[in-house]
């Protein structure tokens, strides 16, 4: 975990995570904030942290960051209607064309000058960015106080580090740690597609002179792009059932080439997320047994982080696979042919199926699980 010294730390940030069309889940306690906020309008999270599907999430609200409430509405609007061809050609040919480019890359690989850069295309999720995102507001949100940073983080394919882009407020830094920095610039739809460019899945994008993909890879420390931007307490919405995990059975089948890529995407989004928490916990518990004057007096230049994790109550992997049928007949026979269509490969499918029937089920339960902890949110975020 990282610290820096701050004369006025702005308050709290909000960290979303990846995980594809998981990041439904995140609508739904966005929702429930806005809820039971006294004074909708207000931004509750002057620091805005996104990786993945999160970025875009968070981009969004950035924004629109001096009308919370409608900036929330307008994402959950775009949630509860999603369709999968608005996020990656979903159709016949388009399906079509990838598996038998990548056909043609394995039977005769010496002979294709073009080779396939994803399984995926995604284009018509920058369409969907272009459209509904007006990135002029963030510079209008900034400078009127409701934003004081928006940071979205993306992993360089050939410098393997990982690098946060942050538009924010002149006194915020540029920071840099092992494999990890931070870079002032300009949001735009190039940084949301690169961090949202799930590996192997869609296409790496080139910002300046690297290609990045999905922000989740390397991100050794999702919560230190908030700490260094001043945060004093984070509000962290993950993708999985907190400490989920299953009993060890016996089993004869090998598994699938879909639990294989469940395993190995849900690696990459979620395991890095929970050990950074468990780091920041045990730093603060230390904290917490040293005077503040000895602290100050040894020069000790970590701080204590207050935290609260929102995780889904119930496993999504499973409940994708409940509504991967909603998906169109030529996805749902790509990934059939891996063995993601069943309980046994829904981690796969979870991150894919942007279609309403399951993003509205996430978006309800990301509502419902918040505001069951109505009290402990409300007085965590001063509501």
């Amino acid at each position: 975990m990282d610290s820096v010294h701050a004369l006025k730390a702005p308050g709290t940030a909000l960290i979303l995570t990846g995980g594809g069309a998981r990041a439904a889940y995140q609508v739904g306690v966005l929702l429930a904030v806005a809820k039971l906020s006294s004074n909708p309008r207000h931004n509750p999270f002057p620091i805005l942290c996104g990786t993945s599907a999160g970025a875009i999430n968070a981009a969004s609200i950035a924004c629109l960051a001096d009308n919370f409430g409608k900036a929330v509405a307008r994402i959950a609007e775009v949630w509860r209607n999603m369709r999968a061809h608005h996020i990656y050609r979903a159709d016949a040919l388009g399906i079509g064309l990838s598996g038998a480019r990548w056909i043609s890359l394995l039977m005769a690989g010496w002979m294709v000058r073009n080779p396939p850069r994803s399984l995926l295309d995604n284009s018509p999720l920058r369409e969907l960015l272009s459209r509904h995102l007006d990135f002029k507001g963030i510079e209008r949100s900034i400078s009127r106080g409701a934003l004081h940073a928006v940071s979205i983080s993306a992993s360089g394919y050939e410098s393997g580090e990982s690098i946060s882009f942050f538009q924010a407020h002149p006194s915020a830094q540029p920071w840099r740690r092992v494999q990890r920095l931070g870079i002032r610039s300009p949001i735009g739809v190039d940084h949301l597609v690169a961090s949202s460019a799930i590996p192997f899945i869609f296409p790496a994008t080139r910002i300046h002179r690297e290609y990045f993909g999905d922000g989740s890879m390397r991100q050794l420390a999702p919560i230190s792009p908030a700490i260094h931007l001043g945060a004093e307490r984070v509000l962290i919405v993950g993708a999985s059932r907190k400490n989920e995990h299953q009993d060890r059975q016996l089993v004869d089948a090998h598994p699938s080439l879909a639990q294989i890529a469940g395993h190995a995407l849900s690696s990459i989004f979620l395991d890095g997320l929970a050990v950074d928490i468990e780091r920041m916990q045990r730093i603060n518990q230390t904290l917490s047994a040293i005077p503040n004057e000895i602290r100050e007096h040894s020069g000790i230049p970590l701080r204590p982080i207050k935290t609260l994790v929102i995780a889904p109550s119930e496993r999504l992997d499973r409940i994708a696979a409940d509504h991967a049928s909603a998906l169109p007949w030529p996805v749902r026979a790509l990934l059939r042919g891996v063995g993601a269509m069943n309980h046994h490969g829904g981690a796969l499918t979870s991150y894919l199926l942007f279609e309403k029937p399951y993003t509205r089920a996430l978006i309800d339960l990301g509502y419902a699980d918040t505001m069951a902890r109505s009290v402990e949110v409300g007085d965590f975020l001063q509501l």
